[in-house]
C-alpha cells in the first residue's frame, strides 16, 4: 500500500508547463526539421521522418495532458520514460542526415594509426579471445541502456526532488551527441575496415570511401565468443538500430561518463560502485565489439565531463523545470 500511495498521491503543486527536458527535443525538432527544409530533396525518407516527429510531438502533448489530470509520481516518471525510449528511434534517424555527407574514417582511422602504431579496435579482440573475456565486453557493452534505467529509477525513488535535473541532464546529453553525429560523419570500425578492405587496414592505408554509406550499411560480423549470451544480445541490438553513423565521439562511453558523474553527486556509494565496473568495461568493449576508434572513447570521456559540468551549470541557473 505504502508503495502505490507513493505512485498515484497526487501533488499538492504540479508542474502546470512542459518539462525542461521536453522542451530540448521539441527544440531538437525543430532544429531538424528547419535542416530538413534545405536538404529535402537530398534526403532518402524525409515523409517518415516527418511523420515520425509528429508523433513524437503528439505523445509529449498526450502525456502531458495525462499528468495535468492525473499529476501524480507515476504520470511523472511516464513523461520522462517515454522519452528515453523514444531514444532508440532518434539514434537511427541521426544517420539519414549523416549519409547526405561524405564519409570520414580515413581521417580518424588515421589518427588512430599514427597515436597507437596500429588498429586497436583490430587486434584487441584478437589478443583477448576467450569466451570469458568476451563475455565480459559484451556485458559491459550490453549494459548501456540497464545503466540509463538504473540511474533514473534510483532519482525517481531516492532523490525525487532532483528527478527532473537528472532527465534534463541524461536526455539533453544524448541529443548534443545527436547534432553532433549529424555533422559529422564517421561510422566506425566495424562498417569502416569492411568498405576499406581488411588488408588495407592492416597495412595502415585508410582509403577515402566518399559517400559508400548513404546506400551501404554492411557491417563486420562482431568479433567474440558467438555461443556467449550476452554477445548475443549485443547482436539483436545491432540488428534493431545500428547504422554508419555516431562514431565520433562514443555516445555509449560519454553518456555513461555522465552517468557515472550523476551517481557520484548523488552521494550513494552503492550506486556508484555497483555502476563502476560496468562503466570501465564499456569503455574497452566499445572498441573490443569494432563499434569505436580509441580515439572515440577518449573523446566521449572528455565530451561527457564538459556536457555533465555545463548542463548542470545551465540547470541550476536558469532554474528550469
Amino acid at each position: 500500500m505504502k508503495a502505490i500511495r507513493y505512485l498515484f498521491e497526487l501533488k499538492a503543486k504540479p508542474v502546470k508547463g512542459l518539462l525542461a527536458v521536453e522542451w530540448v527535443i521539441l527544440g531538437y525538432t525543430a532544429l531538424t526539421l528547419l535542416l530538413m527544409l534545405f536538404t529535402f530533396t537530398r534526403l532518402h525518407n524525409p515523409v517518415s521522418m516527418i511523420v515520425g516527429r509528429v508523433q513524437v510531438v503528439a505523445i509529449i502533448l498526450a502525456l502531458w495532458g495525462v499528468y495535468r489530470m492525473v499529476p501524480c509520481r507515476l504520470t511523472h516518471l511516464a513523461r520522462i520514460t517515454a522519452q528515453l525510449a523514444l531514444l532508440s528511434w532518434w539514434y537511427p534517424d541521426t544517420y539519414e542526415f549523416n549519409r547526405m555527407f561524405p564519409n570520414l574514417d580515413h581521417i580518424f582511422a588515421g589518427y588512430e594509426q599514427t597515436l597507437f602504431g596500429c588498429q586497436p579496435a583490430l587486434t584487441f579482440a584478437l589478443e583477448w579471445s576467450s569466451p570469458l573475456w568476451s563475455e565480459l565486453m559484451h556485458l559491459g557493452y550490453a549494459s548501456y541502456f540497464p545503466l540509463i534505467a538504473l540511474v533514473t529509477l534510483f532519482y525517481f525513488f531516492c532523490r525525487y526532488d532532483q528527478l527532473n535535473r537528472t532527465a534534463f541532464v541524461i536526455l539533453t546529453s544524448f541529443f548534443i551527441y545527436y547534432v553532433v553525429f549529424i555533422f559529422l560523419p564517421v561510422a566506425g570500425p566495424q562498417y569502416y575496415y569492411l568498405a576499406a578492405g581488411f588488408d588495407n587496414i592492416a597495412a595502415g592505408v585508410f582509403p577515402d570511401v566518399g559517400n559508400y554509406f548513404a546506400d551501404h550499411q554492411e557491417a563486420v560480423t562482431l568479433p567474440g565468443w558467438k555461443d556467449g549470451f550476452f554477445y548475443d544480445l549485443v547482436i539483436k541490438a545491432h540488428e534493431a538500430g545500428e547504422r554508419p553513423t555516431a562514431a565520433f565521439p562514443s555516445s555509449h562511453v560519454g553518456i555513461t561518463t555522465v552517468l557515472m558523474l550523476i551517481a557520484w553527486s548523488s552521494r550513494s556509494r552503492r550506486l556508484f560502485f555497483v555502476m563502476l565496473p560496468l562503466f570501465l568495461l564499456m569503455c574497452l568493449a566499445t572498441f573490443y565489439i569494432q563499434a569505436h576508434y580509441v580515439v572515440d572513447v577518449l573523446a566521449g570521456l572528455v565530451s561527457g565531463i564538459v556536457i555533465y559540468a555545463v548542463l548542470l551549470t545551465i540547470y541550476n541557473k536558469v532554474k528550469l523545470t
